[in-house]
């Protein structure tokens, strides 16, 4: 006996001819999650090249399960064969509340629907991204801002991967979206994005391409693409065109002239930055010494003049950033006021004329303490907390204009007098975080800890900064992957010992804070050079002109003194100018002692690398030396745990009739096939409402499954009428006929299989939705089994209990065998 197999229909049946076809591998079989775990991989692998955009690893655990909640929901109402729209949307559904879940529980209704003070938070976290990516240099902290910003990335990349592969019947083209994920890495890092991620990437790529083409072999099918003569063929030639075109096109593309995609040289499409924006550009800027953004200025001082632009005093653990306070700003047309107190007996008073020329930036560069500024361009506000000096809508670009400043003068004697606590100075001058690093904990307390005073104590972190166990060197922090300014980076440069400004001047200003002393970071241009000529000032005769630009780019720590005012400091070894009343108890520097004050070590002297650490650095975000804003990672391990829990869980229904029906049409022995297909057509029958009566016989039963279906709307098709009626007599044949005789089904695993396939197929076609989602997903057939098994126990001692009034009736009425005990004969 022979069982024809099911034709392909428009409802996505099997196909009749293509005895190719795995039996359960087409339309809302294992087809969407085998697509699902397709662009899974290719998704995360993609987003494994953003590591060295964002420091560490910690970013990566909320970043793939964002990827895998939507593939799997993709995946979950493409195999309930939903519409292709609701396919999507679903998707667009399913990220929004992983990441309600992940970065906004708080405010949210049951941790995944967005309620109104959800809005604020959003708003709050995409700021501080905005903030991230402008304020500083790859790799970046991981804080909560970039990191959803991320997630949301890679969630948007899966739908539009999913969407060109499945309903757009277009794998070839969802290479796009990958290519998209990997642009930022290939032009911000040095290695571009990674052997390892670039590979990983191809291989979810060709993936796609593989499983478009396994599961359709033979027309549309429900939820998949489209099979078209030759795919196979164009899959394999689209292939190699990519990868010919990473190879080639490097060598087209002006930037890439060192190696070959994906470890070429980085691209930068914005050109050099002219500007000096607070906490950014430095490191850029001092790597690529190209003398943009040349300022120059002329004073009547007799030494260089330190161009501070901006104040940096917002630290949060997640990096330093400015406070404009835009709300107490005053505008900038009369005298300048510090705001406290100077009790020296003696101010220096200088002038000088300043031409910004081609530097840009929103903040003016001025010697520290202006007083008054004349001759600028556009509406000007300065902040009487840190005399920072913006422009509102309007730049520093091609400026001139005189400034008259104030300092008191310092000596170290003063500075020792002054011993009194700070007063009167904003909490954010004095705030620490309270992730602070062991290391930087015990670093400022071994070197500072035993000092007397606030002096003291300064110059004790000063003097350890700039001894000969610290090195600068621009590539060490970018080759270490903690070239940033966060708690996290600066465990990481306490332990390397070799960075450049921005490292050194964190790492003072967080152990000042530490040690109870008000601290905040200067931003500007540390002195320049000569350039010969002379500038005539009104008032001030001729004076020597000096000129600044990128190389110079510097970052310095300012500390607070009561009844001195804020005081700068220079830990950097190598850059600057160490102020005298810094040097008289300080040992001088090996570069002090060459004069290497312009700001660069030539090229020619060696800088020492830093002695690989014998501690393994810890991740941002576990343990003492994690980023505050990292995502922690053993709460993310144990969530991604339980959300894999949970979803199988809620699949394991759906698993354990997958298996029982793979094992029945896949039978071991094919003597079993007959009766292993009949339990999976009662099964079957049970799942779509049709269960089986104990007392029907086999035929009383097809009879009755067959009439019902020719009875619906769409009736039962030919195919699976006629499986029906084949398997009834193959099954009355294999369990009445005489022993030691074999039906032609015996044999005949594959007919069966394809029959089953068939009535399982118009059994979909006639039910509504809901039955169909819960016969694959909530299988009467398991659920009533599983539900008489839990029910054993109790059945069992119900029935112990029924029968106990009877037993204890017959103990009463047994006779008595003369010794006081009931017997029996």
């Amino acid at each position: 006996m022979t069982i024809a197999p099911a034709r392909t229909t428009g409802s996505g049946h099997q196909a009749r001819d293509n005895p190719r076809i795995p039996a359960g591998r087409t339309g809302a079989g294992a087809y969407p999650w085998a697509m699902a775990a397709a662009i899974s991989l290719a998704v995360c692998g993609a987003a494994l090249s953003l590591n060295g955009v964002l420091r560490g690893w910690n970013w990566y655990w909320p970043a793939m399960t964002t990827v895998l909640a939507v593939a799997l929901t993709l995946a979950a109402l493409r195999s309930v064969r939903a519409q292709p729209l609701l396919v999507t949307a679903g998707g667009f559904v399913a990220l929004g509340g992983v990441l309600t879940m992940t970065f906004f529980r708080g405010s949210s209704f049951l941790w995944v629907v967005p309620t109104g003070a959800t809005l604020p938070e959003l708003d709050r976290l995409i700021q501080r991204a905005s903030e991230t990516v402008l304020a500083e240099t790859a790799p970046v902290a991981p804080n909560a801002g970039i990191v959803m910003v991320v997630c949301a990335v890679l969630g948007l990349a899966v739908i539009l991967v999913d969407a060109l592969a499945v309903p757009l019947g277009m794998p070839a083209a969802s290479g796009t979206g990958l290519l998209a994920l990997l642009v930022v890495p290939a032009m911000i890092k040095p290695q571009s994005v990674g052997v390892g991620s670039f590979l990983a990437t191809a291989a979810g790529y060709l993936l796609i391409l593989a499983v478009s083409q396994w599961f359709a072999p033979d027309g549309r099918l429900q939820g998949g693409p489209a099979r078209s003569p030759g795919l196979l063929r164009r899959a394999a030639l689209t292939g190699a065109v990519a990868l010919a075109a990473t190879l080639v096109l490097p060598l087209a593309i002006p930037g890439f002239d060192r190696g070959t995609f994906p470890q070429g040289s980085r691209l930068n499409p914005w050109g050099a930055s002219t500007g000096l924006n607070p906490m950014i550009t430095l490191g850029n800027s001092l790597r690529t010494p190209d003398g943009s953004g040349r300022i120059t200025y002329a004073t009547n001082s007799p030494t260089p003049l330190y161009l501070r632009s901006v104040t940096v005093d917002n630290f949060d653990g997640d990096s330093w950033g400015p406070d404009d306070r835009n709300a107490s700003r005053v505008s900038l047309d009369g005298r300048i006021d510090p705001g406290y107190q100077v009790l020296t007996d003696e101010q220096v008073r200088l002038v000088t004329a300043v031409d910004a020329g081609s530097f840009t930036s929103p903040y003016l560069p001025v010697p520290y303490a202006p007083e008054t500024v004349r001759g600028l361009g556009g509406q000007w506000t300065w902040d009487p907390a840190t005399l920072s000096i913006k422009g509102t809508d309007t730049t520093t670009r091609r400026q001139e204009y005189l400034v008259t400043s104030a300092v008191p003068k310092l000596s170290a004697a003063l500075l020792a007098q002054s011993s009194a606590p700070a007063r009167g100075i904003p909490d954010v001058f004095t705030r620490i975080p309270g992730n602070v690093p062991d290391i930087v904990k015990t670093t400022a307390q071994t070197v500072a800890g035993s000092a007397g005073t606030p002096y003291q104590k300064a110059m004790a972190i000063q003097k350890y900064l700039r001894s000969s166990e610290f090195t600068y060197s621009l590539q060490s922090p970018v080759q270490g992957g903690y070239d940033g300014n966060g708690l996290s980076v600066l465990a990481d440069f306490l332990q390397q010992k070799s960075g450049y400004c921005v490292h050194y001047a964190s790492a003072m200003a967080v152990m000042a804070r530490l040690e109870g002393i008000p601290s905040r970071i200067a931003v500007g241009y540390a002195p320049g050079r000569l350039t010969g000529a002379t500038i005539t000032v009104a008032g001030q005769g001729s004076l020597p002109e000096y000129e600044a630009d990128a190389r110079d780019a510097h970052a310095w720590p300012e500390l607070y003194f009561q009844g001195l005012g804020w005081v700068p400091f220079e830990p950097t070894p190598s850059r600057g100018v160490v102020p005298d009343y810094a040097t008289e108890t300080s040992a001088p520097s090996v570069a002090e002692s060459l004069g290497n004050n312009d700001g660069l070590i030539p090229d020619t002297v060696p800088v020492p690398a830093p002695s690989p650490s014998a501690t393994a650095q810890a991740l941002p975000g576990a343990g003492g030396s994690g980023s505050g804003g990292g995502v922690p990672l053993m709460p993310w391990l144990l969530g991604t745990a339980g959300a894999v829990g949970l979803v199988f869980l809620a699949a394991a229904p759906h698993l354990v009739r997958a298996g029982a029906r793979s094992r029945r049409l896949h039978p071991k022995r094919p003597d079993l096939a007959v009766p292993l297909a009949w339990s999976e057509l009662r099964d079957l029958g049970t799942d779509y409402g049709l269960p089986a009566v104990n007392s029907e016989t086999p035929r009383a039963y097809a009879a009755r499954f067959r009439s019902t279906l020719l009875g619906e709307p769409g009736g039962m098709d030919q195919d699976a009428h006629g499986a029906v009626a084949s398997l009834t007599s193959a099954f009355e044949h294999h369990r009445y006929g005489r022993p030691g005789t074999a039906s032609s089904a015996d044999a005949a695993v594959q007919d069966l299989a394809a029959g089953i396939a068939a009535v399982e197929a118009s059994l979909r076609a006639n039910a509504p939705m809901p039955r169909r989602w819960a016969a694959s997903w909530v299988p009467p057939s398991v659920t009533l089994r599983l539900g008489r098994l839990l029910r054993m126990p109790f059945s069992a001692a119900g029935r112990a209990i029924r029968r106990l009034p009877h037993a204890r009736a017959r103990f009463r009425s047994a006779p008595d065998d003369g010794g006081g005990r009931a017997g029996g004969g």
